[in-house]
């Protein structure tokens, strides 16, 4: 019980840090360890990447950490691994991240390394072609792999015509085209200031992380030039079918979901962990798994986007009872939709989602992400002193009110991909 009581409590001990060109980051100061944790992250995403580039944003942050400055790729990875730091970029469809992790020691040389990775990235043409053949081939992999096609066309029909609706990585097709002009094009619209957030745990002090946060960060764009990506609904009651030849199918259902700032988002988030969040003890994983033995896991997740949100899930069964799984999950939806909820299932969901909550806080990589997390969210810095309390004050009219609002089987998307039968 300690970690629960404690963990959490080192995030409330964040503190704004604003260096003198105006960056602002959310510092938890902790010098029990001579390690630092940087997490950080610009507003875009792949859903910033051009029209009929998609992958751009993916393929840029495979390419920034090989080779910039004076250092080439094999330079620059070596200079890493010999000083132990941790340097890794990512893209979803919202946001371009980036983490950092360091030995005390060694700090002066990582944040170098990150700033020569975010403002002097080399993109040699050789580099670049490394990286896409990369990610071809793991695009390759993911022609075979159900739960891949699964992903790609439950974005596809959820979301058509709209960023959403693309591949993250790119395509096949499509990835080849890029170049280095693509990159650099989407570098410099997107890495700016004023869509940064940076979370920072460790080793560091104020007055440090100030003038670094400018060091690293200072030389970016004052302001990112994004294209106006619109809001956009889930498109509903739909079903698609995906024939391969595989002994089980991939099922993936979703159906629309909540803004993270939505009133009924936390009851949401415990009507969820009863519905199909909860491993081991939610009604989707009783009926699907425990009762009936069609799916050896079954899970359900809300997405809240920045442009749309989903309460999506996902199992895999055998092809001869994939009917059965689909009616059985759609059953369960139907029936919690009812709103009802006994006051033990509303107790051992409440209980599990706040007595874990500490296993967030655990390393300082977690809290420098659940502090990213909270900014990103918008959630404000009391976020980690509330969240608790408010995960206890959902009560059963919550979540039967909440339940009615998002729970229609008649909306619910459902992509299968296998050889289903009788489907």
């Amino acid at each position: 019980m300690t970690m629960v009581v404690t963990a959490p409590a080192r995030a409330t001990a964040a503190r704004r840090v604003i260096s003198p060109g105006g960056i602002e980051a959310w510092l938890v100061e902790d010098h029990t360890n001579p390690l630092v944790a940087i997490h950080f992250a610009f507003q875009g995403g792949a859903s910033q990447d051009p029209p009929g580039k998609a992958g751009t944003a993916y393929l840029l942050s495979g390419t920034l950490d090989e080779g910039a400055g004076p250092y080439d790729s094999t330079a620059f990875h070596e200079r890493g691994e010999d000083l132990a730091i941790d340097l890794h970029f990512d893209a979803d469809r919202d946001y371009f991240s980036g983490s950092l992790k360091t030995l005390t020691r060694n700090r002066d040389e990582a944040l170098e390394l990150l700033r020569l990775a975010l403002q002097e990235a080399r993109l040699d043409q050789e580099s670049v072609e490394r990286v896409k053949a990369q990610i071809l081939a793991g695009l390759r992999r993911e022609t075979k792999e159900p739960n891949a096609i699964a992903r790609n066309a439950f974005a596809a029909a959820a979301f058509p015509g709209h960023p959403y609706g693309l591949p993250v990585k790119g395509t096949l097709e499509g990835v080849p085209q890029l170049g280095r002009a693509d990159l650099d094009l989407y570098r410099r619209k997107v890495l700016a200031r004023d869509g940064l957030k940076v979370a920072v745990v460790g080793d560091v002090d104020e007055a440090t992380l100030a003038e670094a946060l400018d060091t690293i960060f200072g030389g970016l764009p004052k302001r990112a030039e994004l294209a106006s990506v619109p809001d956009v609904p889930m498109a509903q009651g739909t079903r698609q079918t995906i024939g391969l030849p595989v002994p089980q199918s991939v099922i993936a259902f979703g159906l629309p979901g909540l803004a993270r700032k939505d009133k009924d988002y936390v009851p949401a988030v415990v009507m969820n962990h009863i519905l199909g969040g909860g491993s081991f003890t939610s009604r989707l994983w009783t009926q699907v798994r425990e009762k009936r033995g069609l799916a050896y896991s079954v899970h359900s997740s809300l997405s809240p986007f920045r442009h749309s949100a989903l309460l999506a899930g996902a199992t895999s069964t055998k092809n001869e009872r994939a009917a059965e799984s689909v009616a059985v999950i759609a059953g369960e939806i139907d029936t919690m939709a009812g709103g009802n909820v006994s006051a033990d299932e509303l107790d051992k969901a409440k209980k599990y989602l706040m007595g874990s909550y500490g296993l967030r806080f655990d390393t300082s990589t977690k809290i420098a992400r659940e502090l990213l997390q909270a900014q990103l969210d918008e959630l404000g810095m009391d976020y980690f002193e509330r969240r608790n309390s408010e995960i206890a004050a959902v009560t059963a009219a919550d979540i039967s009110r909440v339940a009615k609002r998002l729970l229609d089987t008649k909306k619910m998307l459902v992509v299968i991909v296998g050889q289903p039968v009788g489907l």
